[in-house]
C-alpha cells in the first residue's frame, strides 16, 4: 500500500501558519503553553486516579481513559507543529503523514464512544441506581472501554486503503498544520469521490450514532431527574452528569461546525484556527470541568500531593 503511493509522492510539505509569518513566535509560545497545560492537567488526573484505590470506580476509570486520550490527541499533532514553527522545517514523509492521519482518526473515534460509554454510566447511576454495581461491574466497564477503543482502531483503516491510491500530480503543499483528510483531498488530481463518500458515511454512522445514544441517555436522565421531589435531590442528581454534558457539548459543537458540511464550503485558512480550537479546547477544559467542584477528587489530589512532597523531603534528607 505504502510502496505504491511512494511512486507517486514520497512526502508532503506542511504549510502550518506560514501565511502569517509575523505570528510564528507568538503562535509557538501560545501552542507550547496550551500543550504544557494539557499535559499537566491530564497527567494529574491520571496519577491521582491511578494512585487512589478509592477512585477505581467506573466513573473515574472512564475519566482516566479520557485523560489518556486528551494527552495523546494533541501529542499526535502539537510536537510536529511546534517543530515547524520553531525551525521552519515543514517536510513530512508519506508514512509519517498517514500515521498522523490514522492516529488522529483513532483517537477521535475512541473519544466519541468513550463519552457514549460515560453517558450510559450516568444513565445507570441516575435511572437504575439499585442495579448500578451489577450493571457497571469491572467486567462490563472494561468491555465498554475496550469497545470504544476497538471502534477507534478500526474506524480510520479505510482511509489508509483509499487515500494512498489517489494521485498527487500537482503541489505537495498541505494547506494545514497536520495531515487531515480534507487538505489531502485538495492536493489530488484524481477523483476523490470514494474518500468523500467514506467521510460522510463515517461521520453519519459513527458520529451521529454515538451522538444519538448520548441524546437518548440524557432524555431518560432528565426525565428521571424531573421526577425527583426535592430541589436538593434534583440538583445533586444533575451535578453527577453536568461535567460530562459540558464535555459532550464542547466536543460535538466543534466537530459539527468543522466537518459536517459539504467540501465546497470549506475555508482551509479559517479552519486551521478553528481545528486548533477543536484539538485543544476539550483537553484543556476536561481536567478543569471534572475536578473544580469534585470534592472526592480534591481530597485524593491533596493526599497524592502530600505523599509526593514527603518522598521529595525524604530524598533530600
Amino acid at each position: 500500500m505504502v510502496s505504491g503511493s511512494q511512486q507517486n509522492v514520497s512526502g508532503f510539505i506542511i504549510q502550518g501558519f506560514s501565511d502569517t509569518p509575523e505570528l510564528q513566535t507568538s503562535l509557538f509560545v501560545l501552542i507550547l503553553g496550551i500543550y504544557l497545560i494539557i499535559l499537566l492537567g491530564n497527567l494529574i488526573i491520571f496519577l491521582v486516579i491511578s494512585c487512589n484505590p478509592h477512585l477505581h470506580t467506573p466513573m473515574y476509570i472512564f475519566l482516566l481513559n479520557l485523560s489518556l486520550i486528551d494527552i495523546s490527541f494533541p501529542s499526535n499533532i502539537f510536537p510536529k507543529l511546534l517543530h515547524i514553527l520553531l525551525t521552519q522545517q515543514n517536510n513530512i514523509s508519506f508514512l509519517g503523514c498517514m500515521t498522523q492521519l490514522y492516529v488522529f482518526g483513532f483517537l477521535a473515534a475512541s473519544e466519541f464512544f468513550l463519552l457514549t460509554a460515560m453517558a450510559y454510566d450516568r444513565y445507570v447511576a441516575i435511572c437504575d441506581p439499585l442495579h448500578y454495581i451489577a450493571r457497571m461491574s469491572r467486567k462490563h466497564c472494561a468491555g465498554l472501554i475496550t469497545a470504544a477503543f476497538t471502534v477507534g482502531f478500526v474506524d480510520p483503516v479505510a482511509y489508509l486503503v483509499l487515500i494512498p491510491k489517489l494521485s498527487y500530480c500537482a503541489s505537495r503543499l498541505i494547506n494545514h498544520y497536520f495531515c487531515d483528510v480534507t487538505p489531502l483531498l485538495t492536493l489530488s488530481c484524481s477523483s476523490t469521490f470514494s474518500v468523500e463518500l467514506l467521510n460522510y458515511l463515517v461521520g453519519t454512522l459513527l458520529g451521529f450514532s454515538s451522538f444519538l445514544l448520548i441524546l437518548i441517555s440524557y432524555i431518560f436522565i432528565i426525565s428521571a431527574i424531573l421526577k425527583i421531589q426535592s430541589s436538593e435531590g434534583r440538583q445533586k442528581a444533575f451535578s453527577t452528569c453536568a461535567s460530562h454534558l459540558i464535555c459532550v457539548i464542547t466536543l460535538y459543537g466543534t466537530v459539527f461546525c468543522l466537518y459536517m458540511r459539504p467540501t465546497t464550503s470549506y475555508s482551509l485558512e479559517r479552519d486551521k484556527y478553528f481545528s486548533l480550537l477543536y484539538i485543544a479546547l476539550g483537553p484543556v477544559l476536561n481536567p478543569l470541568i471534572y475536578t473544580l467542584k469534585n470534592r472526592e477528587f480534591k481530597f485524593s489530589f491533596n493526599k497524592v500531593r502530600q505523599r509526593f512532597l514527603a518522598l521529595f523531603i525524604l530524598d533530600k534528607c
